[in-house]
């Protein structure tokens, strides 16, 4: 489901078109840039961000997180970040929530919340010559968001009524019981936009408990793009975050294993089954992490070039995509494979799946494979990390999450050089000789028997989930994490 304020994000006509001109006409330049060049500025108060200096655009992006996230919900008021992240463009300081969109609107600013399991995702982008206008918006929802009754209304009715869609949906329904079954009792296994019941409890006052908790300077990581100098985000950095507390005031959450080995069924009357594998996965700051990067790529992360997609797609027309991902949380990770195909198919489907995934922990890849998946991770990191302002923003905000260091950029080629193929191979073997949990939404499964000849390719629409809420995989992060970056 999109975070309430990623759909509710405003900006005002003639600075959009402004914006959308200049994007497009030096796009190809930004694009065409392979390195950054990253520094480190900190405040006088002590707030660090990492700053890239770009004038190509009049434009500055700014992208910022806030330890934490919907792990922190309280018993009984799941929801609560969600909630408390649609709230910040509905007034702040002495704006109300019409003053406050309107005066957004009046300096060309966007700007969004969201919340994932593990931290409070913002972001802001601006014509440079309006940024002291624009920053002063941002503080005051930071710093002094108001949660006027009204405003909490409107905005847990929205929510009321996306959950009351969602009980019609298969996919709502499958991933819920996918988290209950995958997580067990652990916050992950909760849906972050809350239930019914959940949202409907959350008062004014449990809103700003949650802000004073989690906004707070010793949980905050920020990344700046754009048109700005070092002594200006200086500035800028105590402005914006200057007044907030010093220490945050986080519940405890535990570290939780996957429950793997299971065997789920949603049952729905639908043309197309949606499968879902969960297999163990790798942390981040592991000494395998690169390894399994490599694997993940070889097994299902190429788009095209994946075993999985050779023996599902290629050969045998089972299914228009398929793909694995690492998903890396901080309490929990996974190798997930997802796919969609003809209901009459999944069993052979899912066959197919078991046995590449066998062959791959039993034999690993060749030199041929690993020599191709280090081109591909090597050579498309700038292209889907380094394209734009935002993803140049929100790259260095996750390289701070994962504390991969300010040169990370420098060094990634030859971590992933450095791997050799025997790393590989106990990688796969590491990860892929687990029993996975398998979930099926769609009719029940068919026997191989009863799976009829070969038709229709499946859905395009493959199954989502990467045992969790909306992340995605592949050469973006080289493992995803649970929101916002």
């Amino acid at each position: 489901m999109p975070s309430l304020t990623a759909i509710r994000a405003r900006i005002a006509a003639p600075a959009a078109a402004l914006l959308l001109s200049i994007l497009f006409l030096l796009l190809p330049a930004i694009v065409a840039r392979a390195e950054v060049n990253i520094q480190s500025v900190t405040s006088e108060k002590g707030i660090t961000a990492w700053l890239v200096e770009d004038y190509t655009v009049p434009i500055v992006t700014i992208r910022f997180v806030f330890d934490g996230g919907s792990t922190q919900d309280p018993p009984g008021k799941e929801g609560l970040a969600n909630l408390m992240t649609g709230l910040f463009d509905e007034g702040a300081g002495a704006l109300d929530s019409d003053a406050f969109q309107t005066r957004l609107d009046q300096v060309g600013a966007e700007m969004s919340f969201e919340a994932s399991r593990d931290g409070i995702y913002g972001s802001m982008r601006m014509l440079a010559d309006h940024d002291e206008e624009a920053f002063e918006l941002l503080r005051q929802a930071v710093e002094e968001p108001r949660f006027d009754q009204q405003a909490v209304d409107r905005i847990r009715g929205q929510i009321l009524s996306n959950l009351l869609a969602g009980e019609r949906d298969p996919a709502t329904e499958a991933r819920e019981k996918w988290l209950r079954a995958v997580y067990g009792n652990h916050p992950y296994a909760r849906p972050d936009e809350g239930t019914s019941g959940s949202v409907k409890a959350i008062t004014v006052d449990d809103l700003h408990a949650a802000h004073k908790a989690l906004f707070a300077r010793d949980g905050l990581h920020v990344a700046v793009v754009g048109a700005i100098d070092a002594p200006t985000l200086k500035r800028d950095l105590d402005l914006l975050f200057g007044d907030l507390p010093q220490k945050q005031s986080l519940r405890p959450v535990a570290d939780v294993q996957l429950k793997l080995g299971q065997q789920l069924q949603v049952d729905y009357d639908l043309p197309q089954t949606s499968l879902q594998l969960a297999f163990p996965g790798v942390k981040r700051n592991a000494p395998d992490f690169y390894a399994a990067a490599l694997m993940n790529q070889i097994l299902g992360g190429g788009t095209f070039t994946s075993r999985l997609f050779r023996e599902v797609r290629e050969k045998r027309g089972l299914a228009y995509n398929i793909s694995s991902a690492l998903a890396d949380y901080d309490h929990a990770s996974a190798l997930v494979v997802a796919t969609a195909t003809r209901s009459d198919r999944a069993a052979e489907t899912l066959a197919v799946i078991r046995d590449v995934v066998r062959d791959m922990a039993a034999n690993g890849p060749t030199e041929q494979d690993l020599a191709a998946a280090k081109a591909y991770l090597v050579g498309a990191y700038a292209i889907n990390n380094l394209d734009s302002s935002s993803s140049i923003a929100a790259t260095l905000v996750e390289l701070q999450l994962d504390r991969l260091g300010i040169d990370y950029i420098q060094r990634r080629a030859g971590l992933l050089n450095a791997v050799t193929l025997d790393e590989v191979k106990a990688a796969a073997r590491k990860l892929l000789s687990a029993e996975p949990t398998v979930m099926a939404v769609g009719p029940p499964l068919l026997g191989p028997a009863e799976a009829g000849t070969a038709g229709p390719e499946g859905d395009k629409a493959a199954a989502q989930g990467a045992a969790g809420s909306g992340t995605s995989g592949g050469a973006a992060q080289d493992g995803a994490r649970g929101g916002g970056g």
